[in-house]
């Protein structure tokens, strides 16, 4: 398995345990993090807000999960099914009540130096919508 890989698998398992010291500790300190259809922010400060903000309305955890790293490792993908739950509202969004939803999703990645310097991530957020019933 090229370390790459191994990093990326590492990123996602750290997620599905909500360990987010984990998945921080693999970021470079100025990481760049794309938001799903939303704009780009960067450092591991502004995603560890990110990532308070989505365990505060969303329980989420990452299946099937494929990668494919380059021949450089400084570039690769992830594609993944979401399992989650919808706990609270989130800003712009519809009402939560627990709904739960199946979500086909996938990120594309940047490395350097062992670390991830760039996270983009695409979803269909009017699938999600019409999955919690906007």
């Amino acid at each position: 398995m090229h370390p790459t890989e191994t990093l990326i698998r590492d990123y996602y398992a750290a997620f599905n345990r909500a360990d987010w010291d984990a998945m921080c500790a693999l970021l470079a300190p100025d990481v760049a993090h794309d938001i799903n259809q939303g704009g780009r922010e960067t450092g591991v400060a502004a995603f560890r807000a990110f990532l308070s903000r989505m365990q505060r309305s969303y329980r989420e955890e990452l299946r099937d999960i494929a990668i494919m790293v380059d021949r450089t490792g400084t570039r690769a993908a992830a594609e993944f099914t979401v399992h989650g739950e919808y706990l609270a509202d989130d800003a712009g969004l519809p009402p939560a009540h627990g709904q739960r939803y199946i979500l086909p999703a996938g990120a594309f990645l940047a490395v350097s130096n062992g670390r991830i310097t760039r996270v983009t991530m695409h979803y269909n957020l009017a699938d999600w919508i019409a999955q919690v019933g906007g």
